[in-house]
């Protein structure tokens, strides 16, 4: 009696909220499946995906540089004002004790999310075109995914309209566009998420 052989591990999709594993065949544009035990999703392949996280993430790269530069926001009051960039803003505590609070600001809200727009890009961009990887996608994908967790652009722009709520007691407070630039950075990367179904990158760098 023959032994039966095991499965390929390519043809191998483990869930990723309770381990179930499921062996995938042939997956089409249009394609998706769920988890049969938690109803997790495993991977939808969405038409024109690719391009649609492309443009999103290029938007979201030249928003996020432009933002740099645009008053972030005003404040007025007794005849003073003065306004900010998110610059001057993560650069408060340069120079003092919180220096590194500083760099923490500049790195969650500034660097992270610029690299791993970057890096999304440079992973997909061969994909969408049809073509070979580009040397070290695999890689960038990988650092770009574990950055995800440490991308706070969300959580920013959520503390900085709190925070703009109650200046308006004390001062009139004016939201300059940079501000609305992060709060488009934060709904096109909501709409990347959304659309990008990982397991089919991976298996697009492994062709």
């Amino acid at each position: 009696m023959k032994d039966a052989a095991p499965p390929e591990l390519d043809t191998l999709i483990a869930c990723p909220k309770c381990d179930a594993l499921y062996r995938v065949g042939v997956v089409n544009k249009g394609d998706r499946a769920r988890c049969e035990r938690c109803h997790t999703r495993l991977f939808t392949r969405r038409r024109d995906a690719g391009l649609v996280i492309i443009t999103t993430a290029f938007a979201s790269a030249v928003l996020v540089i432009a933002a740099l530069f645009l008053p972030f926001i005003e404040i007025r009051r007794l005849g003073f004002s003065n306004a900010a960039t998110i610059v001057d803003a993560a650069l408060a505590f340069y120079g003092g004790p919180l220096f590194g609070l500083s760099l923490a600001v500049i790195a969650l809200i500034i660097a992270l999310p610029l690299t791993r727009l970057v890096l999304t890009i440079y992973t997909l961009t061969p994909l969408v075109l049809d073509r070979k990887p580009w040397p070290g996608a695999k890689r960038a994908f990988r650092f770009s995914e574990a950055m995800r967790p440490w991308s706070m652009a969300e959580i920013f722009v959520v503390g900085c309209a709190v925070s703009l709520i109650k200046l308006t007691d004390l001062a009139r407070v004016e939201i300059g566009p940079a501000f609305w630039m992060f709060v488009a950075v934060v709904v096109l990367m909501a709409v990347q998420n959304m659309v990008m179904c990982r397991w089919s990158v991976w298996k697009a760098l492994d062709r």
